[in-house]
């Protein structure tokens, strides 16, 4: 099986989209690249259909065009990290959900430390939208692209931001 990445500069810094030839299996920040490449093994600098595709799709959601990705997917993990994964899929673009919230979305209402692990070990942020989690009393961490990057991504996505904290819906509805 032949692993391709190639390297694009996006609004929130320089990514590289990792795919095989029939799914995507990684978007990675810069920062997290060594320790990526590290782990990964042979990965070749070249491109193909997966990765037109994603970056096309990536292209039209930071034009604000797109809020749906429609990319296969390759995740591997353990069984909590692929249903914590599973349930960031379900999370409507324009919305949030506290770590506390996606727990309970997958059955586990007290495991919202290990769904913030598994959040962080999601390897295909943005498409897999673990951008849209935050502290319960909307205080925004946790994001391999570091908190700038979450920011951004949130405030694409229609939210209010100040001092690191979602501070109203995209309808306005003050953040409990």
């Amino acid at each position: 099986m032949n692993i391709c990445y190639q390297q694009f500069n996006t609004p929130v810094g320089h990514i590289r989209i990792v795919a095989d030839n029939s799914s995507l299996r990684a978007v990675v920040f810069s920062g997290n690249w060594t320790k990526f490449r590290d782990k990964t093994g042979d990965i070749r600098c070249e491109s193909n259909a997966i990765i037109k595709e994603t970056w096309s799709q990536l292209q039209e959601y930071f034009a604000g065009e797109r809020k749906v990705f429609t990319l296969p997917l390759h995740i591997s993990g353990t069984g909590f990290q692929e249903k914590a994964w599973k349930a960031l899929l379900e999370i409507p673009y324009a919305e949030t959900r506290s770590y506390q919230e996606q727990s309970c979305m997958m059955g586990f209402p007290k495991a919202f430390r290990a769904t913030g692990s598994a959040n962080g070990a999601n390897p295909i942020p943005i498409v897999i939208p673990c951008h849209r989690v935050i502290g319960k009393s909307g205080k925004i961490s946790g994001f391999a692209g570091g908190p700038e990057a979450k920011e951004f991504l949130l405030r694409l996505e229609g939210h209010s931001i100040s001092d690191r904290r979602l501070t109203a819906t995209p309808s306005g509805t003050a953040v409990e």
